[in-house]
């Protein structure tokens, strides 16, 4: 099968990648003329736009778009749009609100343009091990890019599925990386009491090794851990700032509208909102406070 593939980052690259090794052509297409390039590397084609792309594909054609999310993914699709036909299907598997998806399935459908949103799983080391896959549309469109799913899938019949309509994928990969947020907050903070436990001078590396085989919290994050422990044990090198995708905010929204309590997710969002707060106002506030009331010492800055 030959598909499209429209961003070229390291996670598009890695999957147009796999893509070839699984016997299937890739047009490939992003506005770094030397990601365009690289292609070559593998046996992909690379193209200079949309419409070389969409020019170089057999009917029907499937197009994968991978890019940011938001203002990027909006501009991409609006141009594909124009450059498609009846028939072809666009699947967009980066890290979309599900509401978007569902609007833009329904902008699709009035052209006869199949839409597939795909929550998309397995970061760089998709390429070796395979895709975690929710796919979320009809299921025509499904059918038709069903070989595209096998092949980046860790099996053809592990790893990927279609969740359900228009909005399905792009929503259970939110729920997906909501829960990303509280277990990676929880190893943290394990592992933190375990470093202050200075006395016991534990090897945090060791721990986790051994965490790692026959441990009902071994998991691949705890595998990623001990490899980034093993690395820098004291983490110096890593500023304590955590970023966040936004996942985790429509998640805990989202839980917030349903009635749904969700305090671990919730209080690991905060915990990434707390690392980025170098002034810390607030606890300032907090020393401040404890002055007044009880007077209690407070550390000048």
């Amino acid at each position: 099968m030959k598909l499209g593939m429209v961003g070229l980052g390291r996670m598009g690259a890695n999957m147009a990648q796999r893509l070839v090794a699984g016997g299937h052509g890739v047009v490939g297409f992003d506005r770094d003329p030397a990601a365009v390039k690289g292609l070559a590397a593998f046996g992909a084609h690379g193209v200079d736009s949309i419409a070389a792309l969409a020019a170089a594909l057999p009917a029907p054609r499937v197009v994968w778009v991978m890019v940011p999310a938001g203002g990027p993914t909006e501009a991409t699709l609006a141009e594909l749009g124009g450059a498609l036909s009846r028939g072809d299907v666009v699947i967009e598997g980066g890290n979309s609100n599900y509401k978007d998806s569902q609007r833009r399935a329904r902008d699709f459908a009035a052209r006869g343009i199949g839409y597939l949103d795909c929550g998309t799983s397995g970061g760089v080391w998709g390429r070796e091990n395979g895709y975690s896959m929710m796919v979320g549309g009809e299921k025509a469109a499904v059918a038709l890019a069903r070989p595209i799913f096998e092949t980046l899938a860790p099996a053809k019949d592990r790893g990927w599925g279609h969740v359900g309509p228009s909005g399905a994928g792009h929503f259970t990969k939110m729920i997906h990386n909501g829960i990303e947020y509280g277990l990676m907050q929880a190893y943290a903070e394990g592992f933190s009491i375990m470093k202050h436990k200075e006395e016991l001078a534990l090897d945090l590396h060791q721990v986790a090794e051994i965490w790692r085989e026959g441990s009902v919290v071994r998991s691949w994050l705890l595998d990623l851990t001990a490899a980034a422990l093993k690395e820098d044990p004291a983490m110096a090198s890593i500023a304590p700032y955590v970023s966040d995708s936004g996942e985790g905010r429509w998640t805990v929204q989202e839980a917030m509208d349903l009635d749904v309590p969700a305090p671990v997710i919730t209080l690991s969002l905060l915990a990434r909102f707390r690392s980025r707060d170098d002034e810390s106002y607030a606890d300032r506030l907090l020393a401040a406070m404890r002055q007044q009331f009880g007077g209690h010492a407070v550390k000048k800055a």
